[in-house]
């Protein structure tokens, strides 16, 4: 089957070379040939260089294949709490009211998928045609990343707006993948937060308030459902009334991909046994979020215990999918200790000083991407400073 499907690449590829009656669309033609096969050009510049079997694609696949889980999840999870409620599960979950949660989940977050790819690559296909360059492969994850972290309720043609603007400033006006300071998934939700709060905030936004593609006629949730997250509950002072296993399992209101630590563990344990992500990030932003979360219970700024921060909100899916990526993250091995430190530090302190703004992870990564920079350079010149003073002793 694959060896069919290479001699029909191949057949075609004259027809899209220089010369040919389409050369015009090669951008778009060796994008897609070089997703299916991987390319066996070599570099014509910089001398001999050796080229691992791996190449950028193939590592965004495995990131993406490490976020199914936690998109298959939320799928379920958009179900259930909407079936929760509107009374659906009064009599308990059954494997029928199981597929049928999946099912409704599924119908509601596919658009978001089809949307976020179809604005994000359509952006940077013709980018690339613009600047006969080959398509760059990072939004491969960046696409699958933004639905899993806006609120179900978020309108498309919001989400095109955010993710167009997100490609477009903060990315290609840099030059691309590789180029970018920010990472582009964490600015399109940003986009959204600042420009439509009411849409991105709230006890309807994380709960699928209508039928699905006409699931239950349409009909709104009755008056009155709470649908707000354990961090909302937070910020308004209500009680909690989600237990760290609520949250642990991931059956409680929230973005689409963020609420199962479970789904997002065992992403992570695919992206750190295949070296994608880096551990000491990580760990430092669990570590440096426990020991501040613990700081502020101890001293009563906090009345959530510290381990429930860990486990709610974006906390995990921030630290595992977004901090580490690779373009805006540190790149020393010590500064990697740093940046996690700061980005753990900075997300529970805007937790839990700043009662309006209840989730602080997507603005504690973004401010790390801005530190990441200067905090290579300072790892860097400490570095060639021991060394220049060794030569001198």
């Amino acid at each position: 089957m694959f060896n069919k499907l290479y001699d029909i690449v191949e057949k075609v590829r004259p027809t899209f070379e220089e010369g040919g009656k389409l050369h015009a669309f090669w951008s778009v033609f060796d994008g897609f040939a070089t997703f299916l096969f991987t390319p066996n050009t070599t570099a014509k510049r910089y001398g001999v260089q050796v080229h691992d079997a791996t190449d950028s694609k193939r590592t965004m696949i495995m990131v993406v294949l490490a976020l199914v889980p936690a998109m298959l999840f939320g799928m379920f999870n958009v179900g259930y709490q909407h079936f929760l409620a509107t009374g659906a599960l009064a009599g308990g979950m059954t494997s029928t009211l199981f597929w049928q949660a999946f099912a409704f989940g599924l119908l509601a977050v596919l658009p978001y998928i089809v949307v976020s790819y179809l604005v994000g690559l359509g952006i940077e296909f013709t980018v690339a045609q613009w600047k006969h360059e080959e398509i760059a492969e990072g939004f491969l994850v960046t696409g699958f990343i933004i639905p899993l972290i806006v609120p179900i309720n978020t309108p498309l043609w919001m989400v095109a707006i955010a993710t167009a603007f997100a490609v477009v400033f903060a990315k290609e006006v840099f030059g691309g993948t590789g180029y970018n300071i920010f990472n582009v998934a964490l600015i399109t939700r940003a986009f959204l937060f600042f420009a439509y709060p009411t849409h991105m905030s709230g006890d309807r936004a994380f709960v699928r308030t209508e039928g699905t593609w006409g699931w239950d006629n349409g009909q709104p949730l009755v008056d009155g459902f709470s649908g707000a997250t354990p961090l909302g509950q937070l910020a308004t002072g209500v009680d909690q009334t989600y237990g760290f296993w609520d949250c642990f399992f991931g059956l409680i209101p929230g973005s689409v991909g963020e609420t199962s630590v479970i789904a997002i563990a065992l992403g992570a344990l695919l992206i750190l046994c295949t070296g994608v992500a880096s551990w000491k990030t990580m760990l430092a932003i669990f570590a440096s979020g426990a020991a501040t979360a613990a700081l502020f219970q101890a001293t009563g700024a906090c009345s959530l215990p510290w381990y429930m921060h860990l486990v709610t909100g974006g906390f995990c899916f921030g630290a595992v999918f977004m901090a580490t990526d690779p373009v805006t993250s540190a790149r020393t091995e010590c500064g990697k200790w740093i940046y996690g430190a700061l980005i753990g530090f900075i997300a529970i302190t805007v937790r839990v000083l700043n009662p309006g703004y209840p989730e602080g992870m997507m603005l504690a990564i973004l401010l790390g991407n801005c530190l990441a920079p200067l905090i290579d350079w300072c790892i860097v010149q400490r570095n060639i400073s021991k060394r220049a003073a060794r030569v001198a002793k």
